[in-house]
């Protein structure tokens, strides 16, 4: 690999994570229609579909947030002007969390 970044090693690991969870999303799904899954494999097929959504909302919004930002018309959720929030795992803003 050469030499690295640590931010560049951080961007490969949530990479390479993301495409492990997307092979195992789609391992569960086979044998859910299949119906070779297990109780665990549907919790855990579950578990990594809500993931992958929520995943897929947040680089939606930052490509809205890119659009917007180069003057293209996009609906983006902010609560001001100035503040773009993010979801979350329960769904609130990462700007909502209290700063430590």
């Amino acid at each position: 690999m050469g030499t690295q970044t640590e931010e560049q090693r951080q961007k490969q690991l949530y990479c390479t994570t993301g495409k492990v969870a997307m092979e195992k999303l789609e391992s569960i799904r086979s044998k859910m229609l299949d119906d070779t899954a297990t109780s665990d494999d549907r919790r855990l097929g579950e578990l990594l579909a809500e993931i992958v959504g929520l995943a897929a909302n947040r680089v939606s919004a930052a490509f809205n947030e890119e659009a917007l930002q180069s003057g293209k018309t996009v609906w983006v959720e902010r609560t001001s002007q100035s503040h773009f929030p993010h979801v979350r795992l329960h769904g609130g803003a990462l700007e909502d969390d209290p700063i430590a």
